[in-house]
């Protein structure tokens, strides 16, 4: 059994008295989900969180690391995977999709959520964290 590890982050900003969250749209599979990316030689995993948000969205952020939900799932036959999601703070609010791996990058408002997400795994996460973003 293979065992990979990612790390990344529910994004949100304060947009017009709104809570909007980040969501990505990956170009292979073509799901609504949050950055994340594959930990890297030492890092931590909020080293690991920050660097994939600004590879993939541009976005810089400051992460909650109070925060700290776990997400494991087989991707194919013989992997285990096992996800770390923090919530973090957009410092920037322009993004850039990462060309090879990003189709869409999409700010959604936080009561709308739920129906662009693909996964129910993502559904249940941010639904936990409303209480640390509000």
């Amino acid at each position: 059994m293979q065992n990979e590890k990612s790390c990344g982050a529910i994004v949100y900003r304060k947009y017009h008295g709104n809570t909007e969250i980040l969501l990505i749209k990956h170009v292979n599979s073509g799901h609504w989900s949050f950055p994340k990316g594959h930990v890297e030689g030492d890092e931590t995993e909020v080293e690991t969180a920050m660097r994939e948000i600004k590879e993939e969205t541009g976005i810089d952020v400051i992460i909650d690391p109070t925060f700290r939900e776990i997400v494991s799932y087989s991707p194919k036959k013989d992997t285990n995977k096992i996800v770390v999601y923090f919530i973090a703070r957009a410092k920037n609010t322009d993004y850039r999709p990462q060309e090879d791996e990003i189709a869409e990058i999409r700010w959604v408002e936080l009561g709308r959520i739920c129906s662009v997400l693909s996964y129910e795994n993502d559904k249940s996460i941010v639904n936990k964290a409303k209480n640390f973003i509000i």
